[in-house]
């Protein structure tokens, strides 16, 4: 019996069939791929480039989107330091639910404060989080804002985004780093996806064994 935050007297309930079961079923192992970086810097593109790459290659894949989980799980929730907080934490526990189902699950958000991503790493076992930043710079997000959020912020229409008055903090110690400095000199999407999936190959995640 133990007491989790609010939840007191609970129990964990082990099943017969577990994680490594699930494994052998799926022939991959689960995993957490979390890509971060600024608004428009390629992230969710880059996740649905990734689980087509993956799915093309048998292995089961889950997109969690920053803006699709708003629509559902995190609907309650809005944009302040707080809200941000929580909004990673529950995207974090849900994809170590997937990833203990054997998925490798691919988060792709701004999770823009570095102890946020750091308490999700926290959360996996054996390695099992790999932390993608998408290193674009200010610039070329600003001129890509293909959801024109840029422009209202710099014009004072939505206060604390993140790259113009909220602070975003790059990772110290990332799996993957993806540079985009420049618009001229941008990898395609499939390039930036197939650069991930070498390295999920590369450290075994790609098979059971």
């Amino acid at each position: 019996m133990s007491t989790v935050g609010n939840s007191t007297n609970i129990f964990w309930h082990e099943c017969g069939v577990g994680k490594i079961d699930r494994q052998k079923l799926l022939n991959q192992k689960g995993c957490v791929v979390w890509i971060t970086g600024l608004s428009g810097a390629g992230k969710s593109t880059v996740a649905c480039s990734l689980g087509r790459e993956l799915h093309n290659r048998g292995k089961l894949t889950y997109v969690l989107d920053g803006d699709n989980v708003r629509h559902g799980l995190n609907k309650d929730l809005g944009f302040k330091a707080e809200d941000r907080a929580e909004n990673i934490r529950r995207v974090g526990e849900v994809a170590k639910l997937f990833a203990d189902a054997g998925l490798i699950c691919i988060a792709s958000l701004i999770s823009p404060y570095r102890r946020d991503r750091d308490a999700c790493r926290a959360l996996m076992q054996d390695n099992n989080f790999i932390e993608v930043f998408m290193n674009t710079s200010l610039e070329v997000c600003e001129e890509r804002d293909a959801k024109g959020l840029y422009k209202l912020a710099r014009a004072g229409k939505i206060k604390g985004f993140t790259g113009i008055d909220d602070p975003y903090e790059p990772p110290l110690n990332c799996e993957i780093e993806i540079q985009q400095q420049n618009t001229e000199n941008c990898p395609s999407p499939s390039a930036m996806a197939g650069q991930i999936a070498s390295y999920l190959e590369e450290k075994g995640f790609l098979q059971e064994n």
